[in-house]
């Protein structure tokens, strides 16, 4: 009677692979707009502050000296310098003061040492009052 033929019974098998042109396509145009747009794009410039000369240096400083092993020491005008620890950092300072609060307060520190360790610093001196605190730096030609 009915005779299933072979032939008609075959399907034609989908094909599951993912056609990469468009996607390909897609990425050189991104590719050409990059390309044309990137020599546009301005790169930010940092404006640093630049140091001047102060015109008379205050007959009393107090500085504080950040070495590279993060050990502080504070040195009253010429001595040479006493060794302290960072919990008693803002009690020295003070006593150093003498009662006089517009006395300047100059932290020195070490290139090597992180900055990290100098904000610590200036942080509990202006945490304890101290008004006058400033970072020492060199001038770099003239």
């Amino acid at each position: 009677m009915a005779a299933i033929s072979a032939r008609g019974s075959r399907r034609r098998r989908t094909i599951n692979e993912i056609n990469m042109v468009p996607f390909i396509d897609v990425m050189l145009v991104l590719l050409i707009i990059f390309m044309v747009s990137a020599p546009m794009i301005t790169t930010g410039l940092v404006d640093l502050p630049s140091v001047g000369k102060s015109r008379a240096q205050p007959e009393h400083v107090i500085h504080v000296i950040v070495s590279a092993d993060e050990k502080l020491k504070i040195k009253l005008d010429k001595d040479e310098g006493q060794s302290v620890t960072l919990n008693r950092l803002a009690e020295r300072v003070k006593q150093a003061q003498d009662g006089q609060a517009n006395t300047p307060v100059v932290i020195s520190a070490d290139k090597s040492v992180k900055y990290e360790a100098v904000v610590k610093v200036m942080d509990i001196l202006q945490s304890s009052g101290v008004q006058r605190v400033g970072l020492a730096v060199r001038n770099s030609g003239g």
